[in-house]
């Protein structure tokens, strides 16, 4: 800001053209034009650096959206998402998750820890709770290494021939199998195959096997609660899903105490 007042003063105050200044200077010539209009009309503070953001902007959200965002957010702690689903049934304003967010670090509110008195996070470990048969199912893969015929390492010692026969050739090596596993979440019951590999067509294919032997079983799975690999991800993307792949799909309620038990039915 100082090196524009002394090319103002240079125009304005010696009587010098903007040109020959502006050259002296190493600048445009339109450049130094400007400042001399701004400086005669605001002064000094004319000469401050200015936002080159647009003065209106026609799908900014209004004033009072804002300010229903940030009471939203201080008195009843909602989510972007859910503050979004909110404006659009309530009050007819579409906006994206991603606006909301956005205008929630402008506010200083986007954290959990910003709207609580001494800043404690509010979120607490729940259980995910299936209240009937076929409520929810959960999905896992799990990759084991193969155990050749008569014996790998553990049998016949780490230094053995028999151990060290499957580095020798790549036809050799014993490999892995994926164990492919359905399991009902408040039954138990499972299904489970071993392939050979975890592919998005591998999983969905298996995914269809499992949904025909739990409707024999009259289990019919609702909700897929599943780890977020790339094989279930594509099949939740590929497969018409009968609802929602989301751990929150479910209400808790007071029935079976966990998901961590084990199966009470497997089927190859």
């Amino acid at each position: 800001m100082l090196g524009r007042q002394r090319a103002v003063d240079q125009v304005i105050g010696k009587g010098r053209p903007i040109a020959h200044v502006a050259a002296e200077f190493h600048i445009a010539r339109a450049t130094l034009s400007k400042w001399v209009s701004r400086y005669r009309v605001h002064g000094e503070v004319g000469l401050g650096d200015r936002s080159g953001a647009p003065a209106e902007r026609p799908s900014r959200l209004a004033t009072w959206v804002v300010e229903l965002i940030e009471h939203w957010r201080r008195k009843r702690k909602w989510s972007a998402r859910r503050i979004a689903r909110e404006l659009a049934d309530g009050y007819g304003v579409r906006c994206c998750v991603r606006t909301v967010t956005r205008w929630l670090e402008r506010l200083g509110l986007n954290r959990v820890r910003d709207i609580t008195p001494e800043g404690e996070n509010l979120r607490k470990p729940q259980k995910i709770l299936a209240r009937y048969p076929g409520h929810m199912v959960h999905m896992d893969v799990k990759k084991v290494g193969k155990i050749p015929d008569d014996g790998g390492w553990w049998a016949h010692g780490r230094g053995s021939q028999k151990a060290l026969a499957g580095k020798r050739a790549h036809k050799q090596k014993v490999g892995y199998t994926y164990l492919h596993s359905v399991e009902d979440g408040f039954s138990r019951l499972a299904y489970t195959e071993a392939l050979e590999d975890e592919t998005a067509a591998t999983t969905i294919a298996f995914f269809h096997r499992a949904i025909v032997f739990f409707a024999e079983h009259a289990s019919r799975g609702s909700p897929v609660w599943s780890p977020t690999t790339a094989a279930t991800t594509r099949r939740r993307r590929s497969v018409a899903r009968p609802a929602r792949s989301s751990p929150g799909t479910s209400a808790p309620g007071p029935t079976h105490p966990d998901i961590t038990g084990r199966s009470s039915a497997t089927s190859n």
